[in-house]
């Protein structure tokens, strides 16, 4: 199994900057708690001094969403849309640990991350534009067609299993009680994503391995080396 984006995506977004982590032994019983605390007071600091749609972090994300055709506010980046309920109500509902981390880890660093249970994922993972073929499953069960031209998370069969690039995951292969081993993304935009991404990841390792003692692998991608594992 591999993770790229297509040649294309790094052409037309040169400012990109992806981690990537993959890890195993994953189960439902993973304690995270001593790291969500710090995480979710490095956000509320941030969001005390401006507001989610403020943060560079975003507004790159909000460019980008507006150069493919989207309305950013209709449709946000993940962490946008994490950000605002956190900034709402204060708090974010318990999932699964492993959700619970990434969205602490994409709350406190305005990052999208995109965890994907690898068992419901086919032969590899690429980020690239739809043809409209694709086959995507909402969290409530129903399939969709991403538009030709979307940017999608697409396996071997066709299935997206992210629409609009960090705006959706799939819930064919979101993480749930059985999940085992994942593939972790994290995509950044902005001017200083080259140093926020592997600091991201170094927090999401730590966090990984006191939940989860064991390897992780991870990498920073760019145009010249766009593929994990490298060929």
């Amino acid at each position: 199994m591999h993770f790229r984006h297509a040649d294309d995506i790094w052409a037309e977004h040169p400012t990109l900057v992806a981690g990537v982590a993959r890890a195993g032994g994953i189960t439902p019983d993973g304690d995270v708690d001593a790291a969500l605390g710090p995480l979710h007071a490095v956000a509320r600091a941030r969001l005390a001094g401006a507001a989610e749609s403020d943060l560079p972090e975003i507004q790159a994300w909000r460019r980008t969403f507006t150069r493919l055709g989207l309305k950013p506010t209709r449709y946000r980046c993940a962490a946008e849309s994490l950000l605002r309920r956190f900034r709402r109500e204060g708090t974010l509902p318990r999932i699964h640990p492993l959700i619970d981390l990434g969205n602490a880890l994409s709350l406190a660093y305005a990052i999208p991350v995109a965890v994907f249970d690898l068992d419901r994922v086919a032969g590899f993972l690429e980020v690239r534009h739809a043809d409209g073929g694709e086959r995507y499953l909402t969290f409530g069960g129903e399939v969709e067609h991403p538009r030709p031209g979307e940017v999608i998370f697409a396996d071997a069969e066709g299935r997206a299993h992210a629409r609009r690039w960090t705006n959706r995951q799939s819930g064919h292969s979101a993480v749930r009680d059985g999940t085992r081993e994942v593939l972790v993304v994290a995509e950044a935009l902005h001017g200083s994503a080259a140093r926020d991404v592997p600091a991201l990841l170094t927090a999401l390792v730590e966090g990984l391995q006191r939940a989860w003692p064991g390897a992780v692998r991870t990498a920073v991608l760019s145009a010249g080396a766009p593929r994990f594992p490298p060929d």
